[in-house]
């Protein structure tokens, strides 16, 4: 079915139909307004002994592009698990390899390594030519999809899943039996960019909003988790060893398997959590107490960026970490309470980034991650009522970029995931970078504003694929500022922040501050200037190409426009009281690289001899 799902009706009542309205008149710039479409419906049959399946697949895509599409390519994610791969060179030539990759996958015996071999495949009926090409599945389609039309292909396939190395995989570290993520074909996503068959090493995904419709045979006694609705009992489902799980409007479909899953749920409202793991008493008591803390992360979250349109979320223990997918995630289960809690909010998280506004995580990968561990923060300082005094629920990914800026190893944050030179580069970029792009827009927009930038993000962009454009479109008319220059040195650049005071005189009454701008990249200036009494007086200095600034907070001054072209910034200020410091950027918004420059401080005895009586 290619229809809105029932799920996303309900965001609708959240003003979803106001909110296409405007996005088609004036968002659409960019992005041509469509989305492809495709219905999966597929039957597998394991055998467990040989850790082997056989599966058969009709995929329905329906061409809404404008394009005719004389080809079309399917994902063969379990190819990478073999020695040569271009996973496993990757990680055996880049500097700083992912721990739990390495040369693991060199290692594999062919009865460990994982494939996906076509056997037959045709398209409305007739058989095509194919060919396998390492991760990706190339198909030249005898007739092109046009555009509007609908073409059917009829796969049958074999698989082996691989030894559990990078999220996919049988019997992972702690003996979950099976961890079944990027699995099967999938078709590739076909946009305004053209088709995206990025070879997959371990990073990031990109796909097709999709209906599924999946039949899973096992062995009786297993028990699944996963994307989707199970339709039927789940007692009977483990008695027969059939398992059939639909799901609407998802990019992807996960799941896992073992035989010793303790299963629990959890309600929220209209939508039911699901949590699987095994049993083991140094860890049960953490897992007994994530559904209460689950559910209260789903209502903040719903609350800090919008409602959850799905009938289920599943939390799995299995994988190598944790790795969200729609409707499910997989994560590590031996854990303290804080460490599972986190790395569950995390996942989650993600549902409203990876899942429903779903980027392209390959080219934009601070989208997802860095916005996802922006609410994380936000999340987890919530759940557990810590501080949230200026930027700490942010700290350490201030901290983290900052480092890694001063380091001389930073890579652009527009750089292609697959292609950054380090691990580490990619990491604090896409996580730690991304989140502080999003953070630090307080100090340039205000708080009240970004965060009503960021529900309207996701109300006008669910289920739309957006791209860093539209983000800034959206906080420009949230902001009513201009914010070109933000994201194009905060993205495509790795010019640094860092401001300082350059001169201070104290003389007839008077303040005269001049501040400099070491940094390439500008920003709005926040002064706090601090009397000998502990009175304080604030200014905020906004940027001439702004074309505004943000609302002031009570007791502070709007100065005159800072130009970039300008390496300093001088200003008066009448004073009759004793000076005691004067400080940039006191709430510590800004990713300054230098605070040593930042503030001075007086003996406020001696300032007060220079000021007249």
């Amino acid at each position: 079915m290619f229809g809105t799902p029932s799920a996303f009706l309900k965001m609708q009542a959240f003003g979803f139909a106001a909110a296409f309205l405007l996005v088609s008149l004036t968002t659409w710039s960019q992005y041509p307004g469509y989305q492809q479409a495709a219905d999966y419906t597929m039957t597998i049959v394991m055998d467990t002994t040989l850790h082997q399946y056989r599966g058969e697949m009709e995929v329905t895509l329906k061409n809404n592009s404008p394009d005719a599409l004389d080809r079309a390519f399917f994902h063969l994610f379990f190819n990478a698990f073999q020695p040569g791969s271009m996973m496993d060179i990757r990680s055996q030539s880049i500097v700083d390899p992912d721990s739990r990759v390495g040369n693991r996958i060199g290692e594999l015996s062919k009865e460990e390594w994982g494939w996906i071999q076509v056997e037959n495949l045709t398209v409305n009926g007739k058989s095509v030519q194919f060919n396998h090409d390492g991760t990706l599945l190339d198909v030249a389609l005898n007739e092109p999809i046009r555009s509007g039309k609908k073409a059917t292909f009829t796969m049958e396939w074999n698989a082996q899943v691989p030894r559990q190395i990078r999220r996919s995989g049988w019997m992972n570290k702690e003996g979950i039996e099976y961890s079944m993520t990027q699995w099967y074909p999938k078709l590739c996503e076909y946009d305004h960019d053209g088709w995206h068959t990025e070879p997959y090493i371990g990073r990031e995904f990109h796909g097709i909003w999709s209906d599924y419709d999946v039949t899973i045979d096992l062995p009786a006694g297993y028990i699944v988790g996963g994307t989707g609705v199970l339709k039927g009992s789940e007692s009977e489902a483990i008695s027969t060893g059939n398992w059939h799980f639909t799901a609407e409007n998802v990019i992807d479909f996960a799941w896992a398997a073992d035989p010793d899953y303790i299963h629990t749920s959890e309600q929220l409202d209209d939508v039911t959590l699901h949590f699987y793991h095994q049993e083991n008493p140094a860890f049960d008591a953490a897992w007994e107490k994530l559904p209460a803390y689950a559910a209260k992360a789903m209502a903040f979250l719903n609350e800090l960026v919008g409602p959850y349109p799905y009938p289920q979320y599943t939390v799995i223990q299995g994988g190598d970490g944790g790795m969200e997918y729609p409707m499910a995630t997989l994560v590590t289960g031996q854990r303290s309470e804080r460490s599972l809690i986190g790395v569950t909010v995390h996942e989650m998280a993600h549902s409203w980034f990876q899942a429903v506004l779903a980027n392209n995580e390959s080219l934009y990968e601070f989208m997802d991650e860095g916005m996802t561990s922006y609410v994380t923060s936000l999340c987890m300082s919530h759940l557990f009522a810590e501080a949230m005094t200026g930027n700490s629920p942010h700290r350490s990914s201030y901290s983290s970029y900052i480092n890694q800026a001063l380091s001389g190893k930073e890579e652009a944050l527009i750089t292609h995931a697959d292609h950054y030179q380090t691990n580490r580069a990619y990491g604090v970029a896409a996580y730690s970078k991304g989140e502080v792009l999003l953070a630090q827009l307080s100090a340039v927009m205000g708080d009240s504003a970004r965060d009503q930038g960021l529900k309207n993000y996701f109300t006008e962009w669910a289920f739309k694929h957006p791209g860093p454009h539209d983000f800034k479109r959206v906080m420009e008319k949230a902001s009513g500022l201009d914010l070109d220059w933000y994201f194009q040195y905060f993205m495509h650049s790795t010019h640094q922040i860092d401001a300082s005071i350059d001169a201070v005189a104290v003389g007839n009454d008077t303040l005269s501050i001049t501040m400099g701008r070491p940094g390439a990249m500008p920003m709005p200036v926040d002064l706090l200037v601090t009397f000998g009494d502990g009175s304080t007086q604030a200014f905020h200095i906004p940027l001439v190409m702004m074309r505004g600034n943000r609302p002031l907070e009570s007791n502070e001054v709007l100065l005159d426009d800072w130009a970039w072209t300008h390496p300093t910034y001088s200003f008066e200020w009448p004073v009759t009281q004793a000076i005691e410091s004067i400080e940039i950027d006191p709430l510590r918004k800004t990713a300054d690289v230098n605070r040593k420059n930042n503030s001075v401080r007086f003996n406020a005895q001696k300032t007060q001899q220079f000021l007249r009586h």
